[in-house]
C-alpha cells in the first residue's frame, strides 16, 4: 500500500460520520511530479475540480498558479497565496461587470474564443493579455468538452487579430483536450492545429508568447464500466507534450512559455469519501444498494465514472451484484445500472463505505441540501496528522 493510500485510509477509519478527506500531501507530491515530468511548463490548477482553502493554500505554497473561472474563483486564488501575475481568467464566457471586478483583482491575462469577447476585454480591461482557445474535437476523453467553449483554428486567428487592433496584447492560444483525456493522439491533434494557426499568425506579424495546453491529464483510481482500473498511458501523454512543445516552437521560430491546467489529475486520487449504507434491498430480481451520500452530496459524477468502493465493516461471506444509487428522490442519483457493482450480501444500514479517488469535482458540485441531504463535511490531513 502507498504511503497516499494509508494517509486517506487511516483518515477514513477515524472519520465519526460521513465526510470527504483530502490528502495534501498526495496532492502536494502529484505537483511535484509533474512539475518533473514536465519542467519549465506554468501550472495553473483548474480551480473547479477542488476549491477547497487548504488545497489552493497548498497548491499555491509549491508554486502552483490558478485557472479561474469567476471573481470569486479569482479571489479564492488569491487569498491562497497566489500573485495576480499567477491567475488568468480562463472562461471565455465574461459579463461586464465581471470583467471589471478581474481587473481590479489585478489580472492581466484573459481566455477569449470571440470577437465580441475580445471587444468587451478591450473596454473593460484595456492593455491587457488575452489567448484564444482553439477547439478540439475531444475524442478519447469522458467528457469531450467541445461544443460550448473555442473556436475554429481560422477564427482563432482573426480573433488574435482583433485583439492587437483593438489594444490588448495577443498573448497566447489554448486548448483543452477533453476531461479524463485516455489518449495521446488527443495531445498530437491538438498541437496539429496550433501549429497552423501559429503560422497563420506569424505571416500576420504576430508573435504569442505561450501556448496553454489546458487540462485533460487523468486520474487513475477509477474503475471502467466491466469494474477494472482502466490504467492510462500518462508516459504517452507526457511524451506527446513534450513532443508537441518542441513543434510548435519549431514552428514559431522563437521561444514560447507553455501552460497546463490540470484539475482532477492533481486531487481525485487524493481525495475519498466515507459514507454508510442506507439499505440493502431487493426490488425487480435486482439488489439496490442505497448510500448516504449520491449525485447530490459528493458523487456528481457517478453517471459518468465508477469509484472503487471499499467495505471496512464486511463480516464474511459473499457478494451480490447490485445498482448502487444515493439517498434521494432523484432518479438520476444512480449509477451501475449496466453493470451492477459487487458488495457485501451482509451489508446493512450504517455499514461504513469508502468511495475512493473522488477528490475532484465532489465539493464544488454539491448541492446545499437536495432533498434535505446535507452537503459532506470535509478534512484536510497530512503526512504529521497520520501515524505510520
Amino acid at each position: 500500500m502507498s504511503d497516499a493510500d494509508r494517509r486517506l485510509r487511516h483518515a477514513l477509519a477515524a472519520a465519526p460520520e460521513d465526510r470527504i478527506v483530502y490528502d495534501l500531501t498526495g496532492i502536494e507530491e502529484k505537483y511535484d511530479a509533474l512539475t518533473r515530468e514536465l519542467p519549465g511548463v506554468r501550472i495553473r490548477f483548474a480551480m473547479k475540480a477542488c476549491p477547497i482553502g487548504e488545497v489552493l493554500t497548498a497548491l499555491a505554497s509549491q508554486g502552483c498558479g490558478f485557472d479561474a473561472a469567476s471573481p470569486n474563483e479569482m479571489t479564492a486564488a488569491l487569498r491562497a497565496g497566489a500573485a495576480a501575475s499567477a491567475v488568468h481568467y480562463g472562461n471565455t464566457v465574461k459579463s461586464d461587470s465581471n470583467l471589471v471586478l478581474a481587473r481590479d483583482l489585478g489580472i492581466q491575462l484573459f481566455a477569449t474564443d470571440s470577437l465580441q469577447d475580445v471587444a468587451a476585454i478591450a473596454e473593460h480591461a484595456p492593455g491587457a493579455g488575452v489567448f484564444c482557445r482553439v477547439t478540439t474535437s475531444g475524442r478519447g476523453a469522458l467528457w469531450g468538452l467541445s461544443h460550448k467553449y473555442g473556436c475554429s483554428p481560422g477564427e482563432a486567428v482573426t480573433v488574435l487579430d482583433s485583439a492587437r487592433a483593438a489594444g490588448l496584447v495577443p498573448a497566447g492560444l489554448s486548448v483543452h483536450v477533453g476531461s479524463q483525456q485516455m489518449t495521446a493522439d488527443a495531445w498530437h491533434s491538438a498541437v496539429a492545429d496550433l501549429a497552423g494557426v501559429i503560422a497563420q499568425l506569424k505571416a500576420r506579424g504576430i508573435a504569442i508568447q505561450h501556448v496553454n495546453l489546458g487540462g485533460g491529464l487523468p486520474a487513475q483510481g477509477y474503475l471502467d464500466r466491466q469494474g477494472r482500473p482502466p490504467r492510462p498511458r500518462l508516459a504517452d501523454m507526457f511524451a506527446a507534450i513534450r513532443a508537441g512543445m518542441r513543434t510548435l516552437q519549431d514552428v514559431a521560430g522563437r521561444p514560447l512559455e507553455f501552460v497546463l491546467e490540470p484539475g482532477r489529475y492533481l486531487v481525485a486520487d487524493h481525495g475519498a469519501i466515507r459514507a454508510h449504507v442506507t439499505r440493502l434491498t431487493v426490488r425487480d430480481g435486482r439488489h439496490w444498494l442505497y448510500l448516504s451520500c449520491g449525485k447530490f452530496n459528493g458523487l456528481y459524477e457517478m453517471d459518468q465514472l465508477q469509484y472503487r468502493m471499499v467495505f471496512p465493516a464486511h463480516r464474511g461471506g459473499g457478494y451480490v451484484p447490485a445498482v448502487v444509487a444515493g439517498p434521494t428522490c432523484d432518479s438520476d442519483d444512480a449509477f451501475s445500472h449496466e453493470q451492477p457493482i459487487p458488495v457485501p450480501a451482509a451489508a446493512a444500514s450504517g455499514d461504513p463505505v469508502w468511495l475512493l479517488s473522488s477528490g475532484a469535482y465532489a465539493t464544488s458540485y454539491m448541492t446545499l441540501g437536495f432533498n434535505g441531504f446535507d452537503p459532506l463535511p470535509y478534512r484536510a490531513v497530512r503526512d504529521d496528522l497520520v501515524p505510520a
